[in-house]
């Protein structure tokens, strides 16, 4: 399936003319026709120089995360005689710190400059994890996952908040989705990824000692390396401001400013003179749309991180071989990926994302309530291709959908974050919802997961009904009095629902 962003044409209204024969001015029109052509060469240089990276950057975060679990049916526990209760604390040690640092990073983001600290971030985790391809203990690889968490935290609240200051908010979930279906792929090409460096099994030796490195270890060392490398090339690739950026003329850098702005609720300044206000932070931690929104997202992570951690464990537990396994596992994520895509493709193009949502979801349920109850392994296996294509494609409208409805800068900053942090805390019941003793039915932990996409489908809906509720309450009039405070309370802002 090929998805093509839209950019304005040029009966385009970028600058929301509705009719552009009520301008007698021929000249006017002229500019109107300018100004569009001029958006969509201007959203081309930044998808163009924005998109790739920010997708490379993703991909590697996920697959750094979840490696383990390729490793993990490689050897990684017998090697290192790891118990079941040890090899789920380390996975939970990682969520730990990884949730720690989402919310602090984001504040940092706009102050260090998103190019230097998102390419930093990959860097050093990068580095951290190769080192879990020469530990040697259950506390040398909690120590390491400990670090690898508080190291990646940062980055997709930080890819959220950036694409915030770079598109409108009609613009993001398309965007988003195309760099989020690079985690679904992420777990295809960790699949082939790990099969090809199992074979290097045995080729060398640790450091200091007589030791081979096994399959497992190729793994984390050659991932690690890799994913140093992309964050030296995302300092290279990505502008650290557009209003400076040296890939647009001036006209562009005006233009992106400008339309970033009207964009916002009125009276808002931008992201570069907001001062930091605690008191858009408490209206962010405070707001029931960023507990409803992380409450669902929550749900809907605890089911992707325990897919993404155990899929290559159920696949090998339907009869395959580990090495099948793996290969077996690249199909549901690829189908996944071109969901993932027009799910986003379809929140952006019609300005909705819960509702996208909750078309999406019950395909997980369906996923899950089969592969609970069959026998068979073909139909278990089927399952998954259901279960991948309702979880994945429902991240992307969740994940713009608060970010879309807050302002200003520090309030986004914020909710943002604290979603994340929120939802990140299902990788806690993520690894212990498939232990060892349920293998290979799994009966329990996919009833748990089933039931976490039912409550997911519900506060989902009930955030739309509320975001319904607050637009009808600013056109009846009763929201006037935050007309001009520059943000999401002012009449004139219309939550996206």
């Amino acid at each position: 399936m090929t998805t093509s962003i839209e950019y304005p044409d040029e009966k385009g209204t970028d600058l929301q003319l509705e009719n552009r024969e009520s301008f007698e001015d021929a000249d006017r029109t002229v500019l109107v026709l300018h100004d569009a052509a001029l958006t969509r060469k201007l959203l081309w240089k930044l998808d163009l120089r924005i998109l790739p990276m920010m997708a490379v950057l993703f991909l590697f975060s996920f697959l750094d995360r979840t490696n383990i679990g390729n490793a993990k049916i490689l050897g990684l526990t017998k090697d290192l005689k790891l118990s079941g209760s040890q090899y789920a604390n380390c996975l939970a040690i990682f969520f730990a710190f990884y949730i720690a640092s989402e919310v602090p990073s984001n504040l940092v983001l706009k102050r260090v400059s998103p190019r230097i600290w998102l390419a930093l971030l990959t860097f050093i985790w990068g580095v951290i994890a190769m080192c879990m391809g020469f530990v040697h203990s259950y506390t040398g690889l909690m120590v390491v996952r400990a670090f690898l968490g508080a190291a990646e935290g940062g980055l997709l609240p930080g890819i959220v908040l950036y694409l915030s200051m770079c598109y409108k908010r009609s613009e993001m979930a398309l965007r988003l989705g195309l760099i989020y279906s690079s985690a679904s792929l992420s777990g295809a090409f960790g699949g082939l990824l790990a099969t090809g460096l199992n074979r290097l099994n045995g080729s060398g030796h640790l450091p200091g000692t007589s030791q081979t490195i096994h399959g497992w270890r190729w793994i984390f060392i050659v991932e690690g390396l890799m994913t140093a490398a992309v964050g030296v090339l995302a300092y290279i690739v990505l502008p650290g401001s557009l209003d400076k950026a040296s890939f647009l003329t001036e006209e562009e850098r005006l233009l992106v400013v400008d339309r970033l702005q009207r964009d916002k609720p009125s009276g808002s300044l931008g992201a570069d003179a907001e001062r930091f206000s605690w008191t858009q932070v408490n209206r962010a931690i405070f707001s029931i749309q960023t507990w409803l929104s992380a409450s669902a997202y929550f749900c809907i992570l605890t089911a992707l991180y325990s897919f993404g951690l155990f899929v290559p464990t159920i696949i090998n537990g339907l009869g395959y071989t580990a090495v099948r396994a793996q290969l077996f596992s690249v199909p549901p994520y690829a189908v996944a990926a071109a969901l993932t895509v027009l799910a986003a493709f379809v929140s952006d193009r019609y300005k909705i994302r819960g509702p996208v949502m909750l078309c999406f979801l019950p395909l997980s349920i369906i996923g899950y309530a089969i592969i609970r109850t069959t026998k068979g392994n073909s139909v278990k296996y089927g399952a998954l291709f259901l279960m991948a294509s309702g979880l994945y494609p429902s991240v992307p409208p969740v994940l713009v959908w608060l970010s879309n409805n807050s302002g200003p800068h520090y309030k986004r900053a914020t909710a943002v974050g604290l979603q994340l942090a929120i939802a990140n805390c299902g990788g806690f019941p993520a690894t212990f919802i498939y232990p060892a003793k349920q293998s290979p039915a799994y009966i329990e932990g996919h009833t748990i997961v089933m039931g976490l996409l039912c409550a997911s489908w519900c506060l989902v809906a009930l955030n739309c009904a509320y975001c319904h509720y607050q637009n009808k309450q600013k056109e009846a009039g009763k929201m006037e009095k935050y007309r001009g405070m520059g943000d999401d309370r002012d009449p004139d802002f219309k939550y996206i629902i």
